[in-house]
């Protein structure tokens, strides 16, 4: 619990509180607001999750995390997420077509506006994850062709991101979008977004941009495999691929300097 005391005595200031009025609030004196700070007391699990409460983080935050940092990842704008469930309370997979995505990014959050989505039931997926499907449009991200319906499971912060994996993302300015992404807020404060087809450039994304991220699981596409295609990559092509992405990003990088 090392990070406990400057993450308190940060984020009080940060809120405005003096030791007293913050042990006010809390219920507690303030001779324990000062011992915390100082590290020289723990908070019990009740008091800590008034603070994480107070200052909006979680309690896991609140004692594993370096909330000090001014480059922190921000937590999502979303606080909560709208589902909807059958008779035996069973998450559906709500689809989101592309002719409902402008529409999804006012009102995801919605649970009457999901009702009118298409919705249904994918037993294959593991449990434990709330799923959603989103039609993709353009070939940015062949082989997976346009009107393919890739299934993500929400994810709750933009730091569970795992560098080179694709997701779809509910953003203010560009829609919903599917791409591989790479997340360099720490370092850059912005996300990379790469395409799987060379001919599109990858782009930065502002993290505040970001309303839902959803990790790619599985698709449903509207083709099937061209049997007379060569789809097998050899390893070479392989390393080719992952070098075009690791040169996307670095320039990326670069530009942002």
């Amino acid at each position: 619990m090392a990070r406990i005391p400057n993450n308190i005595k940060f984020l009080r200031k940060k809120k405005g509180f003096t030791q007293e009025t913050f042990a006010q609030t809390l219920g507690i004196n303030r001779p324990s607001v000062g011992a915390y700070e100082e590290g020289r007391a723990d908070p019990r699990l009740t008091t800590l999750s008034k603070m994480a409460e107070l200052f909006e983080v979680t309690v896991d935050e609140l004692i594993n995390e370096d909330l000090t940092r001014e480059n922190r990842i921000p937590k999502q704008n979303v606080k909560v997420l709208a589902v909807t469930v059958d008779d035996a309370e069973e998450e559906y997979i709500q689809l989101v077509p592309t002719k409902a995505a402008a529409g999804y990014t006012n009102g995801y959050a919605d649970p009457e506006y999901l009702t009118d989505l298409p919705r249904f039931h994918l037993p294959v997926l593991p449990k434990g994850g709330t799923y959603r499907a989103f039609e993709i449009a353009g070939d940015s991200m062949l082989p997976i062709v346009s009107g393919s319906i890739v299934i993500g499971k929400y994810i709750e912060q933009l730091n569970h991101i795992r560098n080179g994996s694709t997701y779809v993302l509910v953003t203010h300015s560009e829609g919903v979008v599917y791409k591989r992404v790479f997340n360099y807020i720490e370092e850059k404060g912005k996300l990379f977004l790469v395409s799987d087809n060379k001919s599109f450039s990858a782009y930065e994304l502002d993290p505040a941009e970001v309303m839902e991220i959803w990790e790619a699981k599985a698709y449903i596409s509207v083709e099937f495999p061209d049997p007379n295609a060569t789809n097998d990559l050899s390893m070479d092509q392989l390393i080719g691929m992952i070098g075009n992405l690791r040169n996307d990003v670095e320039r990326l990088k670069n530009s942002s300097d």
